[in-house]
């Protein structure tokens, strides 16, 4: 064990997405954590050259990637490209996984087609979204590519904010447009084969937008966890069971972690409620504030474990 203890591994951080700050957050937590635990560990912060980026790796070549990037570029398939073109092991999802995931409109696909439940909605042409409500209102406008909840913006009634949400738009010519699920956010993280448990999200009022946004989920403060989740007992073990069918439907590896919309808002605590996929994380964050670490401690393993069992899972696809 001592010899794998010393194996070195290159924490990748930053990137180039809206996410940058999160995955620089993740990164150095785990770059900590990996050195603590006697690993040879060292971080690149990935920037837009990526010939500098390949030069970097081949010159001190790694055994092990840690992939601590987050969004576009490090989580949506194209840093797992270019690993498994250089044959470098790298944590989490591969390509396919890590592509799919990342486009919402195809990941609804892959859970419909596995028996998953999704929100009503599809894509709208943003043209089309600036000229009149596509879903009876509450509904929601997400971004079809990013994460953290980058752009996502609910449209209630006499809110009066559609039109200019379109003229502002900045994420491509589609937006992904969802019905408003009301009730809970839930959380279950999946490492490996198992899913560890249910967190109940609730989102500070004054550092949110009404729902788990960026402040919420990275800001000291921003939300408060409840892990386990005080849920019907029969939606807990659906959200269980979810999460791992979603991450096994995807074809994720390593760690993953599927949020939910939980309406209890009629059943209370009498009968379950419905339970909604909002879309899984193949990277899950590793910052002071998020879900993973937090479940996985609570069952058992603690910030240094999960980051060495992500090294020793590590896998080249080529």
């Amino acid at each position: 064990m001592s010899g794998l203890r010393r194996r070195k591994v290159c924490v990748l951080m930053g990137g180039l997405s809206a996410e940058r700050a999160v995955s620089l957050s993740s990164g150095a937590q785990v770059l900590r954590a990996l050195n603590e635990s006697g690993y040879d560990a060292r971080g690149i912060d990935a920037g837009p050259d990526l010939r500098a980026l390949l030069a970097d790796l081949d010159a001190d070549r790694p055994d092990v990637v840690f992939n601590a990037l987050h969004g576009r570029f490090g989580e949506d398939g194209a840093i797992q490209g270019v690993l498994d073109w250089i044959g470098i092991p790298y944590t989490h999802s591969g390509i396919r996984a890590s592509a799919v995931a990342m486009d919402k409109h195809a990941a609804r696909a892959a859970f419909v087609a596995a028996g998953l439940p999704v929100a009503a909605g599809g894509l709208v042409p943003v043209a089309d979204l600036a000229g009149a409500d596509p879903l009876p209102l509450p509904y929601v406008i997400k971004p079809v590519n990013e994460g953290s909840s980058v752009g996502v913006e609910i449209i209630r009634a006499g809110s009066n904010t559609r039109a200019a949400i379109a003229a502002a738009w900045s994420y491509g010519p589609n937006a992904l447009v969802e019905e408003f699920i009301p009730g809970r956010e839930l959380t279950v993280a999946v490492v490996g084969d198992r899913a560890l448990t249910v967190t109940d999200i609730t989102p500070n009022p004054s550092m949110s937008h009404g729902f788990y946004d960026y402040d919420a989920k990275y800001a000291a403060g921003g939300s408060q966890h409840q892990l386990p989740a005080s849920i019907h007992p029969e939606a807990f073990a659906q959200a269980l069971g979810i999460a791992l069918a979603a991450h096994r439907a995807l074809g994720c590896s390593g760690a993953s972690r599927t949020d939910f919309r939980y309406d209890d808002t009629r059943s209370g605590d009498t009968a379950p409620g419905r339970l909604v996929i909002l879309e899984v994380n193949t990277q899950p964050g590793l910052t002071p504030t998020s879900l993973l670490p937090e479940q996985a401690a609570f069952c058992g393993m603690d910030f240094g474990a999960l980051c060495a069992w992500m090294v020793e899972h590590a896998a080249c696809r080529a």
